[in-house]
């Protein structure tokens, strides 16, 4: 059995996807699709920059998903390689879920693209630049990662925002707080706290406003039918259902990104292979999580090549 896995936010880079819209009509047409459906030259901002436009919320969430999308219109159109014939099951890290969503044919690509526009807006919204902050925990299990939150908040927020593999665990909140956590790393049997150069304290209560939005676009915009079924972040367990995941798109903007939990669900689901389409982030993750399951990231023409010559 095998997942198709979509990156999430931070895996952006200038340059990024130049090679396969040289390389494929297909994915040149998806770039097309995505400025067209935004109004705007995107795929100029991946290919050429500069960072600080690619690294803003609302450019970096339709880039990496488009990016994603070209990568499997590629393997899909070129290579003859079907998602519903060669995979049980899609997953996505935070703005990952709607690549994979647009994957299995639940929403268009220029819809995905104008929903992942408005919910980089509105998380940049939320919460006005510096009174929040993140910080991955380096060496940090759940465990460690909740006590430390809770030691720290003080009566502001500060909430375990990705539980992304066994030794990394990133928290979310009001700076202060996360100030104080990275202070309280060494007394809490964790290697070191980094604070992350993010714009907004991403999936932690702070983002309610932004919840609110996508509430009213996700009903003007619902997923349709997939293809394939989902595991979604919130609850890490497969979904079926157009309407319950609507709702937990909407719950994914304030509530934790569960990405361990959801490999561990996805193995027990009897995934072996979990393919990376557009990145090379959650493979890795996948790695630490269990041993023996196998990876692979589809980033170039070759890599997406190799992929359909082995499962041929």
């Amino acid at each position: 059995m095998r997942a198709f896995i979509f990156p999430g936010q931070g895996s952006q880079k200038v340059g990024m996807g130049a090679e396969l819209t040289e390389a494929s009509v297909a994915a040149r047409e998806v770039f097309e699709e995505v400025d067209e459906a935004l109004s705007q030259k995107l795929s100029a901002i991946m290919r050429d920059g500069p960072e600080d436009q690619l690294t803003l919320t609302e450019n970096a969430q339709p880039a990496i998903m488009a990016n994603a999308i070209a990568t499997l219109r590629v393997l899909e159109r070129e290579f003859g390689v079907s998602l519903a014939e060669k995979g049980s099951c899609v997953a996505g890290h935070s703005l990952g879920e709607y690549s994979a969503l647009c994957a299995v044919g639940a929403f268009s690509l220029a819809d995905t693209a104008r929903l992942l526009k408005l919910r980089g807006q509105a998380m940049q919204a939320a919460v006005p630049v510096g009174v929040g902050a993140m910080a991955a925990l380096l060496g940090a299990d759940i465990d460690k990662a909740t006590a430390l939150a809770e030691a720290a908040a003080d009566g502001e927020v500060c909430e375990v925002a990705n539980d992304n593999d066994p030794t990394q665990v990133v928290i979310s909140g009001h700076r202060g707080a996360i100030d104080r956590a990275i202070a309280l790393t060494k007394e809490h049997g964790i290697k070191r706290g980094i604070a992350l150069p993010v714009s907004a304290p991403f999936h932690c209560s702070l983002m309610q406003p932004a919840a609110d939005r996508m509430a009213e676009a996700l009903a003007a915009t619902p997923p349709g039918a997939f293809s394939l079924p989902v595991f979604a972040n919130v609850t890490a367990a497969k979904v079926t259902d157009p309407a319950e995941e609507q709702r937990l798109l909407v719950e994914q903007v304030t509530g934790r990104v569960r990405w361990r939990e959801s490999v561990l669900a996805m193995r027990d689901d009897e995934v072996e292979h979990f393919v990376e389409l557009g990145g090379k982030v959650l493979g890795p993750m996948v790695g630490r999580i269990d041993k023996v399951a196998s990876t692979s990231s589809l980033i170039t023409m070759e890599d997406i090549e190799n992929f359909a010559k082995e499962i041929a």
